[in-house]
């Protein structure tokens, strides 16, 4: 999910210029949230910035309203932003100390970066006082916590899976596979039949990170992908080298649609709504776009199934992100953690579920509140034994970006895997290096933990 830069050669000043331009834009759209708000000469207001736009809107309109009528005398204003000009933006905003009072972000990897530049407040006060670690399993407490302290709310849980197209499965006799084996005999099956097996959308880079996650978790393993998301392993090595080699089968077999990278993640579930492929690899909040704007039924329309198993006695980890609210310091600090405590209960996040397609993070929202289909997303979740963010969430951002290239390279040169491992390893290398300093003596500094 994270955006790169078109050339290693594109001056500093234009990336700060256009840094700049995106955090007016923001600043802007923070200032039209705030005028055009009816109640702002009776109460104050708390800034909320968010990137839940277009495809993924839904729930956060709803969310704000559920705090609004309850706290008349300090209000939230929300604005969104979309999501690629989201993550440029906000680091803008941050570095030239005009961040609103609340914002959106990703648990993982993008929250530990702001904590360790000392952007975010702490929240173990309204934590504490609220109950949180009765609202949240011990999973989700830990994506919110960051060097021993809490700094975030949850406010969604996406589970990633396939999701396919029943009335297809249904006329060709298909279930669906427990194992890579039983994967490959359906895939095989539809294109037989004249239909694309498997849909993706690359144009914004970040869905194909799905693929080479569930691909290198199912063979090498949770603690094997941890040491290669800090660093302690190589792209280079067997295990690495496999995955690829996986996803590389389903691509020479001509399992996915063509041109994936002039296509994005809704176009790819499209694909699947309209009966022009049988499945795609994504989250859970494409059932708020197949719900709401695409007009489909869950079950008797889509359906999921979890990502297959690949080896035997490989722990079949969950995998998807956790969206949580972060405050930044300043003069409405407490009114800003005032609102976080709100959106952690359990009626605003069942606001938020119902719009978004998401599993609310509060365990104490009742099963029956879910359809079928998200009654058994969540038995899913919870019965994970392990749970891993994405790849653009478990590294750090440079790292980030280096790595959705990669895949983003590989799709468009399969043949060309060693050469582009090679140069992936050798640029990931120099993330985890610092610049020499008088006190190291031009010494290397040593890789992350």
């Amino acid at each position: 999910m994270g955006a790169r830069l078109k050339s290693q050669m594109t001056p500093v000043r234009n990336l700060s210029a256009a840094i700049a331009r995106v955090t007016l834009c923001v600043l802007l759209a923070c200032a039209a949230a705030v005028t055009s708000s009816p109640a702002q000469d009776q109460a104050p207001e708390v800034n909320l910035l968010h990137y839940w736009t277009g495809s993924f809107s839904g729930g956060i309109a709803d969310l704000v309203q559920a705090y609004n009528d309850k706290n008349p005398t300090v209000r939230v204003a929300a604005s969104g932003m979309e999501h690629e000009s989201f993550k440029v933006g906000i680091k803008g905003m941050l570095h030239e100390s005009k961040a609103p009072d609340i914002f959106s972000y990703w648990a993982g990897a993008r929250v530990q970066s702001l904590v360790e530049a000392g952007q975010l407040a702490p929240i173990d006060d309204i934590w504490e006082r609220s109950g949180m670690d009765s609202l949240f399993t011990q999973a989700v407490a830990a994506a919110c916590t960051y060097q021993g302290r809490k700094y975030a709310i949850p406010v969604t849980q996406h589970y990633v899976a396939l999701f396919f197209n029943t009335k297809i499965f249904a006329n060709l006799g298909l279930e669906p596979p427990r194992t890579w084996e039983e994967f490959l005999v359906v895939c095989g099956r539809l294109k037989k039949a004249g239909i694309t097996p498997l849909a993706l959308g690359t144009r914004e880079l970040w869905p194909a990170q799905f693929w080479f996650d569930f691909l290198l978790l199912r063979t090498a393993g949770p603690e094997y992908r941890t040491l290669l998301m800090e660093g302690k392993a190589s792209y280079t090595d067997p295990e690495v080298v496999r995955a690829f080699t996986l996803w590389r089968g389903l691509l020479d077999r001509g399992y996915f649609n063509q041109s994936p990278a002039t296509a994005d993640w809704a176009d790819a579930a499209g694909m699947v709504r309209h009966g022009e492929a049988a499945m795609t690899l994504m989250g859970s909040w494409i059932i708020g776009l197949y719900t709401g704007q695409l007009s489909w039924e869950e079950q008797s329309g889509f359906d999921f199934f979890p990502f297959p198993a690949v080896d035997p006695g490989v722990p079949q980890v969950g995998l998807g992100p956790i969206d949580v609210f972060v405050a930044t310091k300043g003069k409405n600090a407490q009114a800003s953690k005032n609102a976080l405590a709100f959106f952690a209960n359990t009626g605003p996040q069942m606001k938020m579920s119902e719009g978004s397609g998401a599993i609310a993070p509060n365990v104490q929202v009742p099963r029956e509140f879910y359809s079928p289909l998200k009654q058994r997303i969540r038995q899913a979740v919870l019965e994970s034994p392990s749970w891993a963010f994405a790849y653009d969430l478990s590294t750090p951002p440079q790292v980030a970006d280096i790595g959705l290239g990669t895949f983003s390279a590989f799709l468009r040169q399969p043949g060309d895997l060693q050469r582009i491992l090679l140069n992936t390893q050798k640029r990931v290398e120099s993330c985890y290096v610092a610049p020499a300093t008088p006190e190291t003596s031009g010494e290397p500094h040593p890789k992350k933990r």
